[in-house]
């Protein structure tokens, strides 16, 4: 397994999620995604998307005042 880091610090919504939805797409299976993101919808937004795919979350931490960062794997 391989961690990934996809950086979108100063992005606004939905752009976080489209990127992560991009990146994890070209990810083998078993692989994560590491998600880096100051967007405060993504917070609902990035969790609900794996949960629809059916990805776990293995991690979701806030990183500063309003910085977040959430590791989604590929199964």
């Amino acid at each position: 397994m391989t961690q990934h880091v996809l950086e979108t610090d100063g992005q606004v919504c939905p752009f976080p999620l489209v990127e992560a939805k991009q990146a994890i797409d070209a990810l083998p299976l078993g692989d994560e995604l590491v998600i880096n993101f100051d967007c405060t919808q993504a917070t609902e937004a990035i969790p609900q998307w794996a949960a629809d795919e059916g990805y776990p979350v293995t991690n979701f931490a806030k990183r500063g005042a309003a910085e977040w960062t959430i590791t989604v794997q590929k199964a």
